[in-house]
């Protein structure tokens, strides 16, 4: 199995983080861009909630800093004005050991997302792996369970299973253990789903899963800390490892924030209203870029 670590690039997704892509939302609104931002707009006289600009910028700083307060090196993609949503970053790439993967979003806001993604890989001489090209994929849906074994989902809507069936094709070149699974679109991506905590450890939305792939994954020995589906739905899961047992999750997520405390985990909780109303949790958000290697 080939794991070679680079000066950029990432085997696990849980240890010690060290450089971390974002985004600018400096032209952020929220859009009918899915099932998360449609069930908003779509109860907003009922619930009463609006976007407000200011209150995005002014949370999107709080998680900002939480990553450079826990020394994570911050890295950003340029704004764009027509690319209004290229700050969730974590669907336009995916970091893998080799390098980054570039990807083909389907929806229609998203569809030129990669052009800002593979800019700002060759302007910091960060090596691009791989271009998905037979079918939709995107980067929410590549999950590094460990070294050696990935997961990686598909809705439909968004990755389609040709490009996420090519992704574990290059997977098992590599050497490494792929598995594809279906998922409802409700929850788009699979970090939507599942997210590495620790070793053998993940956050899930276990109801959720089909239950072959709990099997599969209890197979392998992983063990979950579970989200229940009003969190999940709510982008609960969607929470990020800083290493050194330390969580960015955040506030709406307060059943899942009590378990990991409970379990001895430091958690950082900033509110993310205005992103998680509008489609995306702090894992959409970032794309991991560096990461010491495991174990």
């Amino acid at each position: 199995m080939n794991n070679r670590i680079p000066d950029w690039g990432i085997d696990n997704d849980y240890s010690l983080l060290r450089d971390v892509l974002l985004g600018r939302p400096d032209h952020y609104r929220w859009v009918d861009a899915g099932p998360i931002t449609r069930r908003t707009l779509q109860n907003q006289e009922h619930t009463g909630v609006v976007f407000d600009q200011e209150t995005a910028l002014a949370q999107h700083a709080e998680m900002v800093s939480v990553y450079e307060n826990n020394d994570v090196v911050c890295h950003f993609m340029d704004a764009d004005e027509v690319l209004h949503r290229n700050f969730f970053v974590r669907d336009s790439s995916a970091m893998s050991p080799w390098g980054a993967l570039i990807c083909h979003m389907q929806v229609e806001c998203r569809r030129a997302d990669y052009v800002t993604a593979i800019r700002f890989y060759q302007e910091n001489n960060i090596p691009i792996w791989r271009h998905v090209t037979a079918g939709y994929f995107e980067g929410g849906d590549f999950v590094i369970l460990e070294p050696g074994c990935i997961l990686i989902g598909y809705c439909g809507e968004r990755t389609e299973k040709a490009g996420a069936e090519q992704v574990a094709a290059w997977m098992r070149q590599e050497g490494w253990e792929a598995q594809v699974a279906p998922i409802s679109r409700e929850f788009v991506h699979m970090d939507g789903l599942v997210v590495p905590l620790a070793p053998k450890l993940l956050v899930a939305c276990v109801d959720a899963l089909e239950d072959w792939l709990v099997s599969w994954l209890r197979a392998r020995g992983f063990e979950f800390v579970e989200v229940e589906y009003r969190e999940a739905r709510d982008l609960g899961v969607n929470l990020v490892s800083l290493g050194n047992d330390r969580v960015l999750s955040m506030e709406s997520s307060k059943e899942l924030n009590g378990k990991l405390r409970a379990l001895g985990f430091e958690v950082f909780d900033p509110d993310m209203s205005m992103f998680t109303l509008g489609g995306g949790g702090i894992h959409c958000l970032c794309q991991a870029l560096r990461r010491d290697p495991s174990g």
